[in-house]
């Protein structure tokens, strides 16, 4: 079950020691500067106390100017950022934590994740480490990794990763990896976790007839449900009523055989994007983004 208190927010507590909130607000595909910082200000105001970006996204700075006008203190926030494919390597990772740091108006982040396992992703680690032992850093973590690139970090590293950040949703568990994760102390956090607005997903029988017995929406089930198994969720909307609905999931609880209903929702098809897929990790590779 989901522990208190993170801020009044209910937390998981990562294998560091430190707390973070297991309800949060992510800002992917918020392109535009002005609504993204609505939307940030809007989810700080509701309650929602971590707030998840990514150099890649070219937010940072919409998310540093709701953060500063949000009226809500920095050290009850809780700012994730994440480390793009080309700053891959020990010097190049330093120069793009400290841009993040710059475009967040920021002097610390509280979490810090290299994006995907690409390229000299073990130098971009040894930097991560470092960085952490400064205090510049409360946890590191990763993104999109396999059970295989977890072990070779394993291998090659004093710290492990406090979170890995994965696409899960009820029908694309990746339950091998969660056990993996698990295992060794790594907070699943999905990304996307109610499948980017897909239809199979949110138009599901099963999940409608378990939100109408709670009075829910499908969306809130499934947010219920990640929350229920452990996992730190962060939704995205940029809609207001969406933001308010999306944070109103404490107020109730999915039995466990409603729990094993989702469970058996898994069709082990992605969505987005496979970090072993050669031609989409070459790609990303081969991209130059100005950041």
């Amino acid at each position: 079950m989901i522990q208190k208190t993170y801020k009044n927010q209910p937390i998981v507590t990562l294998n560091n020691g430190v707390d973070i909130p297991a309800l949060g607000f992510g800002v992917w595909q918020m392109e535009d500067l002005k609504e993204c910082e609505n939307a940030v200000i809007k989810a700080i105001q509701t309650g929602y106390r971590m707030i998840d970006t990514a150099a890649i996204y070219m937010n940072e700075t919409a998310v540093g100017a709701a953060i500063k006008n949000s009226g809500v203190d920095r050290d009850e926030l809780f700012i994730t950022s994440k480390l793009w494919v080309q700053d891959h390597g020990y010097e190049k990772a330093k120069l793009a934590f400290q841009k993040t740091l710059d475009r967040l108006q920021l002097d610390y982040l509280d979490l810090y994740l290299i994006h995907w396992p690409f390229g000299d992703f073990l130098g971009a680690w040894k930097t991560l480490e470092e960085l952490y032992q400064e205090g510049k850093i409360k946890g590191i973590g990763v993104c999109n990794f396999t059970i295989e690139k977890l072990e070779e970090l394993k291998a090659h590293s004093t710290v492990m990763p406090v979170i890995n950040q994965i696409e899960l949703h009820p029908i694309f568990q990746q339950k091998e990896l969660q056990i993996y994760n698990s295992e060794n102390k790594i907070v699943t956090q999905p990304w996307s976790p109610l499948g980017n607005g897909n239809a199979d997903l949110l138009n599901n029988e099963t999940l409608k007839n378990i939100a109408e017995r709670h009075d829910k929406t499908v969306a809130q089930v499934i947010l219920r449900w990640h929350l229920q198994e452990g996992f730190v969720v962060i939704p995205k909307s940029v809609t207001p009523s969406r933001i308010e609905q999306n944070f109103n999931v404490f107020d109730f609880e999915l039995s466990e055989d409603e729990m094993n209903t989702v469970r058996s929702l898994d069709t082990n098809k992605r969505i987005f994007f496979d970090p072993q897929d050669a031609e989409w990790e070459q790609k990303m590779l081969n991209s130059v983004a100005d950041i």
